[in-house]
Parts: structure tokens; C-alpha cells; sequence
């Protein structure tokens, strides 16, 4: 396959509506395009199409148990789709467009190849310009996980899409950076009115306190999946986010890291904070350290953590070696990706 490039910062030009349009038509017929988010990019094909879902599946090795997520152009759009109610609406009101999913009843209109079998939908409504105007442009709901291959750390620029994605699909469009960094957050509604969060992102367990009384985290947010447990949103099951080379986390002040890093051998690379650069650059090369914001900035962080996991990918390393994060804020949602990332490996260094 031939894959087009094409670049989109703002919709509102002719030239961009132009581009927008021919991608419209490339997913209404059964095609695949990338597209940004304020989130990741993400892997798009008309999410009424069960062709076009198999299609994703196969573009990026994903296991067909791994449920898609619909974007809509409009809030109110979920309806056509599934059963909303109330609580939507108000989560809608806070928080769309932008950087949540809610999982709802499906009204069967969605193939059971985009919900992976299950009789839910995910939903989500994006903020990003370019893509809102993608949904538009192309008149269907599109189904679009991250546009990684299955298991990378997903793609926060174009660069790292067509590192991954040249060649797999019709198009990819050029945005520039994504805001966010993170998959979006992903809540549940549960029957008895309340929220299960599944999978935490930029609007965090707090926010989402200051709209709905109750807010439930899935035990599968800090830890593996239990055995035959079923997958009800993207990044529950597999190993994710993950560079080649292993990843450990350090579970410790900058003193205990420092001391157990000096201990290590082999061609290794840390994640390390900006304001930790002057004591870790006394073990490491300076290539070998990849900043990720400062200690206290979590949204920078987040913005970096894809980024920096991808470029030091390329360099070949036995290990990288990272800080665990904090679970509180924003901080719960880059736990999530690190230990998915590090396939649970946590190094205590407080014993």
C-alpha cells in the first residue's frame, strides 16, 4: 500500500478542507486514515464498517478482543449510537469536546468487530480541530485506536506515526504535536448510577469527583488484569506503551535511585526528571538521559512520556530505567502507562 502525507494544522483553510474532504471520502470508503487528537494520534476507518474495523486490527497487530473507540463529531452524536442518560449528558456538558471516553449500551448499529464482541460502545468526542473536522468531513463515526503498532508507546507526532504506519494505510495527516500525550481517560457507567474508571488519562479521578458523587477505579489500573477477567476498554489486557528494551521503574527518592543505578551494567538509558539532570549526568552520557518535565509538572510529563519512550527506542538499549510515578492527579494516569510499559517490573528501593 501506498501511503499519502498530507499536513493540516488548521481546518479552516480551502487547501485544508480540500485535503480534509479527499480523507473523508478514503474512510466512507472502507480506507484508513491517521489523523491527530489533543490526546495521541489515532488509526481511523468508518466505524459502521466491519471491513474497515478488521482493517485497523490488521494495521496494527492488535488481539480482536481489544475494543475500538468511536469518535464523534458532536456530543450528542453518542445517541445515534447508544443509549445515553443523564449522567452522559453532564459529563458531556463538563467535559466534551476533549479528552474522555464513556463506554455506553450499544444500540447494534456499531459491528461487533469495532466493540470486539462486547454489547457496549466506547465514545469519545475529540477537541483537536483537525479531527472534528475529519468526522465531519467524512459523515460516519470513526473507530480509531492509537496509531501505534500493537504494543508501542502510541504516537504524539507524525514522525513516530509513519516510523510505525507507512505503507499500512491510505493516509496520514500531519498535525503537529499532541497536546495531551495520553490516551484519554475511560469511564464506564454502571448501572446503579455510579462511574468505573478504566483507564485514566488527562481529565483525572478529581475532575471527574467535581461532576458525578461517585467515582470507582478499576483494580486493573494499577495492576495486571485478573485471569479471565474480559476486556472492556482499550489498554486493560496486553502489554503496552512498550519500547523493545525492557523497562524497569524505580520505586525511590533520587538518592536510592542513584546509588542502585551506579550498581547496573550494559548499554542503559533513564527517564529522567529536569531537575535531576545534574546528578544522574554524573552515570549517564548525556544521550543516554531523556528529560521528561520537571518533578512537580505532571502535565509535562505526560505531554513527554511517548515521545521519550519512542526516541530512546531507537538507540538500542539493554534497559531504560524510569522513576514510578505518583498515583494522585494527573500522576495516576502516567502510572498506568509506565507499568504497562515495564510489564509490571517495579524495583523497590525502599526494602
Amino acid at each position: 500500500m501506498i501511503t499519502e502525507f498530507v499536513t493540516v494544522t488548521s481546518p479552516d483553510s480551502p487547501d485544508a478542507q480540500r485535503k480534509l474532504a479527499h480523507a473523508g471520502q478514503i474512510l466512507r470508503d472502507g480506507g484508513l486514515v491517521i489523523f491527530p487528537t489533543e490526546t495521541v494520534y489515532g488509526l481511523g476507518g468508518d466505524a459502521t464498517n466491519s471491513a474497515a474495523a478488521a482493517a485497523i486490527y490488521a494495521a496494527k497487530g492488535r488481539p480482536g478482543d481489544n475494543p475500538l473507540i468511536i469518535h464523534i463529531a458532536e456530543p450528542q452524536d453518542a445517541a445515534r449510537y447508544t443509549y445515553t442518560c443523564a449522567l452522559y449528558d453532564r459529563l458531556a456538558r463538563a467535559f466534551m469536546p476533549g479528552p474522555l471516553t464513556v463506554i455506553l449500551r450499544s444500540r447494534g448499529c456499531i459491528p461487533l468487530t469495532v466493540r470486539a464482541g462486547l454489547d457496549t460502545v466506547a465514545v469519545r468526542c475529540p477537541s483537536h480541530p483537525v479531527a472534528h473536522a475529519l468526522i465531519a468531513a467524512a459523515g460516519v463515526p470513526i473507530a480509531a485506536p492509537s496509531a501505534n503498532l500493537s504494543g508501542k508507546p502510541s504516537p504524539t507526532c507524525a514522525a513516530h506515526v509513519r516510523d510505525d504506519m507507512n505503507g499500512r494505510v491510505d493516509m496520514i495527516i500531519d498535525g503537529g504535536e499532541a497536546q495531551v500525550g495520553l490516551e484519554s481517560t475511560i469511564v464506564k457507567i454502571e448501572d446503579d448510577g455510579s462511574l468505573l474508571l478504566l483507564r485514566p488519562g488527562g481529565i483525572t479521578v478529581e475532575d471527574l469527583r467535581q461532576v458525578v458523587d461517585h467515582v470507582k477505579i478499576a483494580p486493573a489500573v494499577t495492576a495486571k488484569l485478573a485471569e479471565g477477567e474480559k476486556v472492556l476498554s482499550p489498554g486493560m489486557k496486553y502489554r503496552h506503551y512498550a519500547p523493545t528494551a525492557p523497562v524497569y521503574l524505580l520505586n525511590g527518592s533520587e538518592e536510592e535511585r542513584f546509588a542502585y543505578l551506579e550498581k547496573t551494567s550494559g548499554k542503559c538509558a533513564l527517564l529522567c526528571y529536569n531537575d535531576e539532570k545534574d546528578t544522574f549526568s554524573k552515570l549517564f552520557a548525556e544521550n543516554d538521559l531523556y528529560l521528561i518535565g520537571t518533578r512537580q509538572n505532571l502535565r509535562e510529563q505526560a505531554h513527554r512520556l511517548f515521545y521519550v519512550l519512542r526516541e530512546a527506542d531507537k538507540a538500542g538499549y539493554d534497559a531504560i530505567y524510569a522513576p514510578l510515578p505518583p498515583r494522585e492527579g494527573l500522576g495516576l494516569a502516567l502510572y498506568n502507562r509506565m507499568i504497562r510499559a515495564a510489564a509490571y517490573q517495579i524495583i523497590d528501593l525502599h526494602k
